[in-house]
Formats: C-alpha cells, sequence, structure tokens
C-alpha cells in the first residue's frame, strides 16, 4: 500500500489504473487465501464425510479446485469401497463442483462461452475479472452445463400475469450452421456433389405486445422476447415452441398472431400448434416476391419494370392481393409472360398466401407485419455464436452452446442455473 501511495504522488493521477490492477491482483490473492482456508478448516462439518460400512477413508487428499480468486488447494477425504469397485469425496459433492470449479466460477464461464467463441471468452474472463481460465475448459464446462441448463430451461414455470395479454407473437425461422462431417452422413445439402455442409437450426421466438407509438405503429414490450432452438424435426419443434406460449401466457391472450416467411414447414407449424392465431406473412418477403412476379412477366431489364413494382407495391401495403394476381393475370392474357413458368409460381405464392397478406387490415389492428424478432434472432442467437469462421460443430456441441445462449438472450440464465442439477448431489456444507 505504501508503494502504491508513493507512486500515486510521484506521478499523480495517470497511474490510478496502475493501483487499481496492483489492488485487485492483492484482493484476488487474500480471497484465495481466506477461501482455501475456510474450506480446509478440519472443524467445518461436510455432509456424508464419515466411513459408510465396507469403506476404507483416506484422509487429506489434495486437489487444486478453479475458483473466481485464482487456483485453490484443497485438502479432503476420499471413502474407497472395494465391494462397490469405487470411491467418493464428499467434500467435493458439498462445493458443487463442476469439472474442478467452483459454482460462480462455473456459472461465468458458463456464461461467458454461450457469450462469445471459446478463446474469447476465456480472455474476456481474464480481462474483466482476473479469472485465468483456457478456452477448452469453457468448452468441457459447457458439454457438462449444457444439457442441465436446458432441462431446467424446460422445467420454468408459468409467466405470473396479473392481467391477460392483449397480444402474444409466436414467430419462426431457421438458418443453417457448419457441422463435423458426423454429423452430416446421410444428408442431402446444396454442395455439387449433392452433400451438404450444414444443419438447419430451428429458432422460435415468443414475444408480447401491449401498446402502440403515437402513429399507430406496433411497440415490443421490452424484455418480453424468449428464444428456443433445436436440431428436431418441425413437428418436434413446433410442439416445444407450443409449450413455451403456453408458459408464456398464451392461454390468457386476447390475441395470438403467429408471424413466418412463405416456408411450408413453417405454416406447417402455425396449422398444428397455433390454429387459432392470426397468421402473418412476412411483409418484407411478400415484396421479395412481388419483385420476383413482376420480374417474370416484364423481364428484368424492362424500363417499366420499377414503375409497376411500385404500383403494385401499393397494393400490397393495403392487403389488396387479389387486385395484384388479377391485373397480372390479365397482362399475361393480352401480352404474354416473359417467364412463363416463374409468374405462374408467384401467382400461386400469392392466391395460398392472400389471407396472411391482408396489411392493410393488420397495420390499423396495430400488428407488427414483419418476422424481424425471429430473423435477427438468427443472426445474434444462432449467427454469431455458432457461424464464425472456421466453426465446424458436433450435434451436442452446438446445441449446449445454444441452449445456454437461448437462455441468456431469453433473459433466463440466472433462473436456470439456480434450477439446474449439474451433480447428483447437491448438498451444500452440512448445518
Amino acid at each position: 500500500m505504501n508503494l502504491a501511495r508513493a507512486r500515486l504522488l510521484a506521478q499523480g493521477w495517470g497511474s490510478v489504473e496502475w493501483v487499481e490492477a496492483g489492488l485487485r491482483e492483492a484482493l484476488l490473492k487474500d480471497g484465495r487465501g481466506l477461501l482455501e482456508s475456510l474450506i480446509n478448516d478440519p472443524a467445518l462439518p461436510v455432509a456424508e464425510d464419515a466411513s459408510r460400512p465396507g469403506e476404507k477413508c483416506t484422509c487429506g487428499v489434495e486437489r487444486q479446485v478453479d475458483s473466481v480468486f485464482g487456483v485453490l488447494k484443497v485438502r479432503r477425504n476420499y471413502y474407497y469401497s472395494l465391494s462397490a469397485g469405487g470411491g467418493r469425496y464428499p467434500l467435493d459433492e458439498a462445493l458443487g463442483l463442476i469439472e474442478g470449479s467452483t459454482p460462480m466460477l462455473a456459472r461465468l464461464m458458463t456464461r461467458a462461452g454461450a457469450q462469445s467463441g471459446f478463446a474469447g471468452a476465456a480472455e474476456d474472463l481474464r480481462v474483466y475479472g482476473g479469472v485465468q481460465v483456457e478456452g477448452r475448459q469453457i468448452h468441457r464446462m459447457l458439454q457438462q452445463t449444457g444439457p442441465a441448463m436446458h432441462r431446467a430451461w424446460e422445467g420454468l414455470p408459468a409467466a405470473a400475469l396479473t392481467a391477460p395479454l392483449p397480444v402474444l407473437y409466436v414467430s419462426v425461422d431457421g438458418t443453417g450452421v457448419p457441422m463435423v462431417p458426423e454429423a452430416l452422413i446421410g444428408r442431402a445439402g446444396k454442395q455439387a456433389d449433392g452433400s451438404a455442409k450444414t444443419r438447419e437450426i430451428k429458432l422460435g421466438c415468443v414475444f408480447t405486445q401491449h401498446a402502440t407509438d403515437t402513429e399507430g405503429q406496433p411497440l415490443r414490450d421490452p424484455s418480453s422476447t424468449t428464444y428456443l432452438c433445436g436440431l428436431d424435426s418441425a413437428e418436434d419443434f413446433g410442439g416445444r415452441l407450443r409449450q413455451e406460449a403456453i408458459r408464456r401466457g398464451m392461454g390468457k391472450s386476447k390475441k395470438v398472431v403467429f408471424l413466418g416467411d412463405g416456408a411450408a414447414w413453417v405454416w406447417e407449424i402455425g396449422r398444428v400448434n397455433f390454429p387459432q392465431a392470426v397468421e402473418i406473412l412476412d411483409c418484407f418477403h411478400g415484396r421479395e416476391h412481388l419483385t420476383e412476379l413482376v420480374e417474370a412477366i416484364l423481364g428484368a431489364d424492362c424500363p417499366r419494370m420499377s414503375q409497376r413494382v411500385e404500383s403494385w407495391e401499393s397494393w400490397l401495403w393495403e392487403g389488396q392481393v387479389d387486385r395484384i394476381t388479377q391485373a397480372a393475370g390479365r397482362h399475361i392474357r393480352r401480352e404474354g409472360a416473359c417467364d412463363a413458368q416463374q409468374a405462374q409460381t408467384q401467382l400461386a405464392y400469392f392466391q395460398r398466401n392472400r389471407w396472411r397478406m391482408r396489411y392493410g387490415l393488420f397495420r390499423r389492428q396495430g400488428l407488427f407485419i414483419g418476422s424481424g424478432v425471429v430473423e435477427a434472432g438468427c443472426k445474434t442467437v444462432v449467427g454469431q455464436r455458432a457461424k464464425q469462421s472456421g466453426m465446424r460443430w458436433s450435434e451436442g456441441g452446438v446445441l449446449n452452446v445454444l441452449h445456454t445462449r437461448c437462455a441468456l438472450l431469453g433473459g433466463q440464465f440466472d433462473q436456470c442455473w439456480d434450477n439446474a442439477r449439474f451433480q447428483t448431489s447437491t448438498n451444500l456444507l452440512a448445518a
């Protein structure tokens, strides 16, 4: 402390950062010593720390334990049973160690590993907290904690609602994630040889809306979005998504809206699991198909194309899909189409989805007409963590990370962690 004071006096406030760093290191060292003393105190009672019939005890077996203060040297008793063919360390169970780390450090490692790549997560812990762990340790930690976190997420209690929800939204989308070869066996893909490099991660989200702004635009309730993901079939994923919507209060919602793009599997999830919901096709996908329709009729180089798109887009914005298809049909009958097959494909798209494209009505009701929340989720929940350069995932590896990331970005991480069961025994030190 005298050295720090002398440096401050000599160099002024420019040395405060040096002092802070030194103080943090000193506090970590003191914390490490105090925690070691507490854990190694022979007077501290530990549950089940006594020989059972047929067990032989070896006292004071030393091991290193990683903690937020650094590496601890812990001495504990080992009980071995010849008949059982194994042994146990009661202190390890009492401390709730996970992968050789204290619960607090395990929580931080799991959180960091869900937020960033494993190497980056290790660096973040070092810089922000002075915690020295390696990226491979965080990788192993997620393999241990990920399944328990997912089970805890599935067991979350229903949302406590004091009043019915005005609008509850459900939205789903998918995005490809690069996988190791073992996870792609027998799967067709878009490579030249028909093989696949990715697997589709399905992402669902649930959020709520209570109000609109002064111009009647919908406002998503702050911190109301929760996520779930999976590699499972659309049928299984849809059932899980329905359970999340029920947990979030779907049964007490005045209106349920199902938002999606034009994929058949998306609407099948809606049909089976949300039959009473108002289905809305993402307006930006609708606009893309409108452009493709006009291009198929007039040709991409036609000077009238932009004008026609603008004219028909105003009809689309009002939900006048029949007006669009009728105008397109008249043009095709009179003048033909540059690409007749593509024109018919796009006309069928609009006819099939016209009741999902009543945008004028939906806007007057103050509803969202775009699936931007789930599309952004594909980028933030999945893409930013699982689609970085050079990444290749096993099925379990990517799900352990993304299930945990869903809990983290949905504001449920701490609740899931507190409810998770990482070991067969969760008893703390005996009273």
